[in-house]
């Protein structure tokens, strides 16, 4: 057990911390217990769908670009959107 003696200031009170009984779980019991998904599959299966955002069909690709500083701080002067500002000049340029 990490911190098996009461500190006062932690959120709860002396009588708080005497009520509690959560013994370590023995072997037996670790043993039967089930997996997550099995145990509650309705919550197990919204976890999984609603997890990050919907793939998208041309999603954008990160590269690395090596830069001049000049042309680094032209972008950068133009405020706090300059790479789509960036991306939209090689757009533009159609090579």
């Amino acid at each position: 057990m990490a911190n098996d003696k009461f500190e006062p200031g932690r959120g709860y009170s002396k009588a708080d911390w005497d009520e509690v009984d959560s013994p370590e779980l023995t072997d037996a019991q670790l043993a039967a217990a089930k997996p997550f998904a099995e145990a509650l599959p309705e919550l197990a299966q919204s976890i999984k769908r609603s997890a990050g955002r919907p793939r998208l069909e041309h999603a954008k690709q990160p590269v690395t670009l090596r830069l001049s500083p000049q042309t680094l701080q032209k972008f950068e002067s133009l405020g706090p959107d300059w790479r789509a500002r960036m991306a939209e000049v090689l757009d533009k340029a159609k090579v």
